[in-house]
């Protein structure tokens, strides 16, 4: 058996132990007491202070529930924490095929994936358990398409239907949340539990009722404390369901806890939030914020970012903020963006070397008149092959001037887009 030591914390014997179950340790949290022998187990201290989430998964291997004494600070600030956590365990990851390739490999991983998501939600809103092995099945393909080359299925997440937010939304959320993962540096097989986090993380709303879930105008205090509980639902369907990776009940418990305290269920503080709740807050609140919602119109990407950037540090995680917007970049694939000679294009390829002068798909021209189709790279202004009236003024929302990605899916998938 693998020894795991971790240093013994301070108790503070003025507060009653807890007993919690393991999905809600968080960093910084006292263990005074497992549900099973100490000798059965790895741990040299009987009582120690949970420093990192793997200590949590450690604790989970052998324990389904734990007692608690007191929360304590880390030792180490969480901004550096993940910066040293993070390059503890970074993984180098290259595109092995090309993005003409993978759009059409990808398409169909799509395909299936929206329609287990959707499946998957429906069978929690009936009262059922949550498929956990369906769930990881289909997150395994995205992942697999994502290592091969992530910017087909992130096209394909700008891809919306109103109709059915809630699971787009998580569908969207696991490829987000695998890509910018990747992008992290994070090893394969955190990927997959990343992935699942992100497709179950708002589970919990299929027990809202829709009527206050979808309604158009402003929620009263009442109504909004509904929709706040959809994390603690979440929580609950996810640990009943058979085969669940106890890191996925924590998302949907915390990812709208804030770095600041003020979120919720709980008002957690930096210390106390887990590094996939991290990740998953940002990504939840970009997807939610470029889509439009019943009350809310879409909003471009670049005012989403500002929004993240300048949130840093009090909603959202500093260093995980600052490399999701590396991660998205200015133009991230399926934007529609206006160039500056007034054409209108839809962005189809991460430009990695030149972020601003991505690949894109001119679809209307300067006085906004469809034309037909043409491939385009901006890079090429830099070469002196292309003028620059051709370079990006603004970002566009989903529809503007009667521009939807949906319209051009079959066609884009027909282009060669290297």
């Amino acid at each position: 058996m693998k020894t795991t030591y971790v240093r013994p914390g301070r108790m503070d014997k003025r507060q009653r132990s807890k007993k919690i179950h393991v999905s809600e340790l968080q960093v910084g949290m006292y263990v005074s007491k497992l549900d099973r022998d100490w000798l059965g187990t790895p741990f040299l201290m009987q009582g120690f202070v949970i420093e990192s989430r793997q200590d949590v998964d450690t604790v989970a291997e052998y324990c389904e529930h734990v007692w608690i004494d007191a929360v304590q600070e880390t030792y180490v600030p969480a901004t550096e924490r993940a910066v040293l956590e993070a390059q503890e365990r970074k993984q180098r990851y290259i595109n092995k095929v090309s993005a003409s390739d993978e759009h059409r490999q990808a398409l169909g991983v799509f395909r299936e994936a929206r329609r287990i998501t959707k499946s998957l939600l429906d069978e929690a809103r009936l009262g059922n358990s949550v498929n956990a092995e369906q769930a990881k099945e289909t997150v395994s393909d995205c992942v697999h398409s994502i290592l091969r080359n992530p910017d087909a299925l992130m096209w394909m997440s700008k891809m919306r239907n109103e109709d059915e937010y809630t699971s787009e939304h998580c569908l969207n959320v696991c490829i987000l949340a695998i890509s910018f993962g990747r992008h992290l540096g994070v090893i394969e097989e955190d990927l997959h539990k990343l992935g699942l986090c992100g497709l179950l993380h708002d589970v919990g709303k299929m027990k809202i009722d829709p009527k206050v879930l979808n309604k158009p105008g402003r929620l009263t205090e009442k109504e909004f404390k509904l929709i706040k509980l959809h994390t603690i639902h979440g929580r609950n369907l996810l640990i009943s369901a058979p085969g669940s990776y106890h890191g996925v009940v924590d998302v949907a418990y915390s990812h709208h806890e804030r770095i600041d305290g003020a979120g919720y269920p709980r008002g957690l503080k930096s210390a106390g939030i887990s590094q996939f709740s991290r990740i998953i807050c940002i990504v939840d609140a970009y997807d939610a914020m470029t889509a439009k919602r019943c009350y809310d119109d879409a909003r471009p990407t670049t005012e989403a970012l500002k929004i993240i950037y300048d949130n840093r540090g009090t909603q959202f995680d500093e260093y995980y903020a600052e490399r999701f917007l590396e991660m998205v970049g200015l133009y991230p694939p399926g934007s529609i963006v206006e160039l500056t000679n007034g054409c209108v294009a839809i962005v189809m390829n991460t430009n990695h070397r030149y972020r601003h002068l991505p690949k894109v798909l001119v679809v209307m021209n300067a006085v906004k008149k469809r034309v037909k189709e043409k491939i385009l790279n901006l890079a090429d202004i830099e070469r002196d092959k292309l003028d620059k009236s051709f370079l990006i003024r603004k970002v566009l929302t989903e529809g503007s001037y009667g521009v939807y990605l949906k319209t051009y899916k079959e066609k884009g998938l027909e282009i060669s887009f290297d």
